[in-house]
């Protein structure tokens, strides 16, 4: 791991083989105390960015992203859902990587992305592979888990790796980058101090659906990376919901 910005304490660090979390932690006032946002960075002919951050967090991200490759070099800027950390500077990042589009499912962009971005989006159908060289991520739809609508998550293939969004987030300022330490806990710990979840009845079917994938790897947009049975936490994660 290495620190990008000794100010804002923003590093880099990668979880997986070609892909770097972008971290910065922060403290909200006002809000749950210590908190961390986290980008996830695929490095290949086609660089995906997943996550682009608060827009008033984009100079940090830049930095940091430009600390592994060149940032105009960018093809894909990805996001689970219409959300400020998820996309608030997403055209930020369109200015800055000429060539790069929106990457979302077709429902985001549908109802949002193809209005508010100033490029249309690639809009990825349930289930659509997308090649970015020697990865490949797969969508997955997950409308209103764990909120919104037009929700969704990637996987990419190669490394086993599920870019789950605001699954497991967990709370705090100060998370090691990858941990095969118990992230359940205090992912529900946070959860219930502060209840995200729309609780939609489709959840377990669309949590087992995300298992049978089987990720080793799942990158957490708040918390740390966590590394392991990603198929037995996730449905451990469904047993939780169901009580």
């Amino acid at each position: 791991m290495f620190i990008t910005n000794k100010q804002s304490g923003t590093n880099v660090h990668e979880v997986a083989d070609g892909i770097y979390r972008v971290n910065t932690p922060v403290v909200m006032e006002g809000g749950p105390g210590g908190f961390s946002f986290n980008q996830f960075l695929i490095v290949d002919d086609a660089p995906l960015l997943f996550h682009t951050g608060p827009r008033k967090m984009f100079p940090l991200v830049r930095e940091a992203v430009a600390s592994v490759m060149p940032v105009e070099r960018l093809r894909y800027i990805g996001l689970s859902h219409v959300e400020a950390d998820e996309c608030g500077s997403l055209n930020e990042w369109l200015a800055a990587a000429p060539q790069a589009a929106p990457l979302c499912g077709k429902v985001a962009a549908l109802v949002s992305i193809d209005d508010i971005a100033d490029r249309p989006a690639r809009a990825l159908a349930d289930g659509e592979i997308l090649s970015l060289g020697k990865n490949s991520v797969r969508w997955f739809d997950t409308p209103h888990l764990p909120h919104a609508w037009e929700c969704g998550f990637l996987m990419e293939e190669q490394t086993r790796t599920l870019l789950c969004g605001d699954l497991f987030t967990q709370g705090g300022a100060e998370h090691p980058a990858t941990t095969e330490s118990d992230i359940l806990g205090p992912s529900e710990a946070f959860r219930q101090a502060m209840d995200y979840y729309s609780h939609t009845r489709n959840g377990r079917a669309m949590l087992e659906r995300l298992a049978a994938a089987d990720p080793t790897t799942l990158a957490c947009m708040h918390g740390s990376t966590w590394k392991g049975d990603g198929a037995k936490l996730l449905r451990a994660l469904a047993d939780t919901l169901s009580r």
